[in-house]
Order: C-alpha cells, then structure tokens, then sequence
C-alpha cells in the first residue's frame, strides 16, 4: 500500500476539552477542478451550497473554530456550508443518546458504540437511511477495506458509514516511560510480572531525579481490560475456541487479572482515585511527568510527550509492542473502525448523496491530507525528504486527524503511528511498533455480531460486572466474590441465553 502516511508524519495536540457546539460559516462554490468523485473536487461547481450539520467528537484542546481555514477550503472543494457539533469525548455518549432520543438530529451524526441498544433499536424502527444502493457510487468510500464494510452491515445492510481506522496500532496497550527504564538499567517489560518489577523500581528508585518518591508508577485511566486481554489472549469479552465462542468473564485469565491489579493497587502503584477519573483529568496527570506507565494509543501518547519535552528534551514514552503470558503473544487487533456515521430519515435523498460526496472527498487523498495537515504553506511545510512539518498555526487551528479527520478518513495502516508535530524518527519507531504487533495480533471475534437479548440486559449486567471489578481491585471486596458473581451467571438463564444468541450469531456469519 502506497500509504499517504508512510510519506509524511504528523498529528497532535493535547487533551481533550468541554462540549462545544460551534457553527461553521459558510463559503462560496468552488469551480470545478475534476471528475465528480475524484480528488479535486467532490462536486465543486456551480451549483448552489448545501447546508449540512455534523456531530462528532474531538480530541484536540481546543475544537476547530467557525472561521477555520481547513473548515473554508472544505465549504470551497465540496460547496458547502458545515455545521459542526464538536463534542468533548467525555460526554460523548451521553450526548449522542440525547440526541438520538429527541429525534432533532443533525444530517450526519456519529455514535461511538456500534453496539448502542438505542442506536440498533432505531435502525431497526426505520430511522436512518440504507446507504447499500448508494455507496457503489462513491469510489474512495468504496477503498475502505471490504471487512470492515462486512463487519458494520446491520441486518445485511450498509446503514452505516464506517469511522475508519487501522487495523493494528490502535487499542490501547501500556505505554512505558524509556528514558526511566533506561536509567534504572531495566530491560523493556514482557510480561505481567515484568510490568510489575519495573513498577517497583518506579516508585523506589526516583527515576525523575527530583529527590522525592512521589511517581505514579501506572496510571490506568479507567480502563485495565488489557491485563485480563494478555492473561486469556483475548480482544475483549469474546474469544473464539473450538469453533464457537466463548465468554472471557467464566476464564481464569479474568480472575487473575483481578487478582494482580490488586496486588498493584495495595502497593500504591497507581492513582487511589483512578475509576473515577475522566480522560482530561488522566492526561493532565501524565502531563505532570511523574507517571511511568500510561496505556493509551501509539500516537495518542505524543500529546504527553510533547508537553513533557518542553522541559525534558530526554522524555521519552515507548509504546509496547507486545505482552506475553502462558496463554500466548498479545497485541489487541482492531476491528478496522471506531464508531460510525449514520444519515437520519428525514434527510432529503439528494442531500444524502451530497453527504456522500463530502465524505467521499474526505475519504480521497487530498481530502484526508486536508483535514490531517492542513493547508500547505499555512499548517505545514515540506522538507527535502518530502516529510510534512507541522507550523505553530496547525496547533492554533487545531488541525489533526483527532478533529477533522474524525470526519474525513482514509483507510491508512499508519494513522496511529503519528500526530501532529511528531518528528519523522518517532513516526518511524512507531511505524515499526504497528509491524510488530501484526505479528501478535489478536482479534475480537464478536465485532458485527448482536444478541438482541444482550442490547437489552447488556447495559445492567455490565455496569454490575465492572463495578465488582473495581471493588476487587481496590481491595473493597475479595476475590471470592468474583467467585460467586460467576457461578450466579452460570445458573442465570437470561445471561446464558446471550451466550447462546452470540454463538448463534456466529455460526451464521460463518455460514454465509
């Protein structure tokens, strides 16, 4: 794959910010430059503009502003006036299920949660548009990987326009602060236990030099699902075992996840307060530079280390490639996607094709640099190798592919290995670090499948289910209460039922 990123780097920014919801200005018809659906142009001509209103998140500090100037030159190349929901993504979901719920929706909004119960039940009640007869029109839509178009079909039908994303790189995984390991002469961790020694001489050995033992050796967000990942070797609740599937929650690889996240939370090793803590408040922690380890994306990380260099040239953050335990080599797949974008009902279907035409421009080349690097001269330069340096005005206008580009996507397999700013040798560890974890990929088995069962029951039974995890980890209930949870699921016929429903599911996909 000629890959638009393997040419330059870029993307970055820091942390995430409060709901906003701003109005784009509207910008006059650009004059034809090309074929409908080609680069260029993505309907420019004399037609008159189209007003279209999107919802989306951001994770830039700031959202694009309404004068934007990548916001302009879209208005220009697609004759249109956008209208941006930006939202904070720590509010997301429940502002997404607001508007889902009023019915007022804007003409292109974006639900992170494929499997939202509210979202399915509206699909199913007619709510959104059928895309299938439309998106054979629409030629770089139509390059976003087959699988990933299969894996997002709703009752075999193309309800929805995929977020496209990588398929390796992504999910999170521990990221390990290099310079520390390198002056405490400690190798790169491999396993759970590794993990864990490294921690230890975190926290004893004062790797920041400042005299005080006040690092914080693992800052886990509110997320520790990649430690039950490396000891069942599975991507998420669902693994695949003998032809059918199987609950992760029934493994021991769980219980003893639970069992070594305490043994870290009764030493101190991370944050007393960490399940409650929202992403903006977390990064802003690791910004701080006493945290050792933060699990997180390849190139999400950039927007710590960024901060951390302005008065530590020697920071340095190394996303692990891969961890290891009796049950295997592991490094979490994605599924190719990270949300998606539906068109509600009550859109008129000649502005759904203009929709399309917009998010086609975006899916093209130069629709995808546009929203990632901006405009040449303005939020990048060139250098001699070809390589996009960022300018300061790229960070002022927030341009990256965590504001524009969570609208405007191109399949590339090396979007999670840049950001904003990042210099070309980090672009290309990060790029080796993507090429290495293929080799230890492990998929989710699940992605696409539904018990409906589990969108009604799901949401309580998950709530339970983390919230005892939480209590076991912070030491607030013992083990044997997992023990108990999980043999009450075993005798719960209505839980079981989803297992049934999910394998089911599975065997049909199989079938096909």
């Amino acid at each position: 794959m000629n890959s638009l990123l393997t040419k330059f780097a870029k993307t970055a920014g820091t942390a995430l910010l409060a709901f906003s919801v701003l109005s784009a200005c509207s910008s006059s018809p650009a004059p034809a430059t090309g074929q409908p659906g080609t680069e260029g142009n993505a309907g420019g001509n004399a037609e008159s503009t189209v007003a279209i209103s999107i919802m989306t998140e951001f994770n830039t500090p700031e959202a694009p502003g309404p004068d934007n100037p990548v916001l302009k030159e879209f208005e220009k190349k697609t004759n249109t006036k956008l209208n941006i929901m930006w939202t904070s993504p720590n509010s997301y979901g429940d502002k997404v299920n607001l508007i889902l719920a009023s019915g007022e929706m804007p003409d292109l909004v974006k639900v992170l949660d494929f499997n939202s119960s509210l979202m399915r039940q509206m699909v199913k009640q007619g709510a959104f548009w059928d895309l299938t007869p439309f998106l054979k029109d629409y030629p770089h839509l139509m390059e976003y990987p087959e699988s990933v178009w299969e894996k997002t079909k709703i009752d075999g039908k193309n309800v929805v326009i995929p977020s496209v994303r990588p398929l390796h790189g992504g999910p999170w995984m521990p990221i390990v602060r290099k310079d520390w390991l390198d002056k405490l002469q400690l190798e790169v961790p491999k396993t759970l236990d590794d993990l864990y020694t490294v921690m230890e001489a975190f926290a004893e050995q004062d790797p920041d030099g400042n005299g005080v033992k006040d690092t914080i050796p693992l800052l886990p967000r509110n997320d520790l699902g990649w430690a039950e990942g490396v000891l069942n070797n599975s991507n998420g609740k669902w693994k695949e075992v003998d032809g059918g599937l199987i609950d992760t929650t029934f493994e021991p690889g769980t219980r003893e996840a639970l069992l070594w996240l305490n043994k870290v939370y009764d030493a101190g090793f991370m944050p007393a307060d960490y399940a409650i803590m929202k992403e903006t408040q977390s990064e802003d922690l690791a910004k701080s530079g006493r945290v050792g380890m933060y699990p997180n994306t390849i190139e999400a990380i950039w927007r710590v280390q960024a901060e951390l260099i302005k008065t530590n040239p020697e920071a340095d953050f190394l996303p692990l490639s891969y961890l290891e335990s009796e049950a295997g080599t592991y490094a979490p797949s994605s599924p190719g996607f990270n949300g998606v974008f539906l068109i509600p009902k009550s859109v008129p279907e000649d502005k759904v094709k203009k929709i399309l035409e917009l998010m086609d421009y975006g899916a093209s080349e130069e629709g995808f640099a546009l929203a990632c690097f901006g405009i040449e001269g303005i939020h990048y330069t060139i250098d001699e190798e070809g390589f996009k340096v960022a300018t300061d005005q790229a960070f002022k206008d927030s341009v990256s592919q965590s504001s524009f580009g969570k609208i405007f996507e191109r399949f590339d397999e090396y979007l999670w290995a840049y950001r904003t700013g990042m210099p070309k040798e980090l672009f290309e560890r990060n790029k080796a670090i993507v090429d290495e974890r293929q080799s230890h990929s492990v998929d989710d088995p699940s992605v696409g499948l539904i018990s409906e069962s589990w969108l009604k029951l799901g949401p309580d039974y998950t709530k339970k289910m983390n919230d005892l995890k939480t209590k076991i980890i912070m030491g607030q209930e013992p083990i044997e209460a997992w023990d108990t949870y999980v043999n009450n699921l075993k005798a719960d016929k209505a839980y079981m039922n989803v297992i049934d429903e999910m394998n089911e599911a599975f065997a049909a996909r199989n079938n096909q």
